[in-house]
């Protein structure tokens, strides 16, 4: 999955990116304070991005 693509998928889910790092960005889910880390790849592996939005609550 495309990165651009999963941030889109959290922000449809009312994440919003907490801060950027040097290898990850951490998103924040304010409903449940669920805080993530994304690889700054531009490909990210369809399991990956799919626990990450699992663990979001944005399926």
């Amino acid at each position: 999955m495309k990165r651009r693509d999963l941030e889109r998928k959290l922000r449809i889910a009312c994440c919003y990116l907490k801060r950027e790092g040097s290898s990850h960005s951490l998103w924040i889910n304010p409903k449940n304070g669920v805080i993530e880390s994304i690889p700054r790849h531009n490909e990210i592996k369809e399991p990956l991005a799919q626990k990450i939005l699992k663990n979001m609550n944005a399926e």
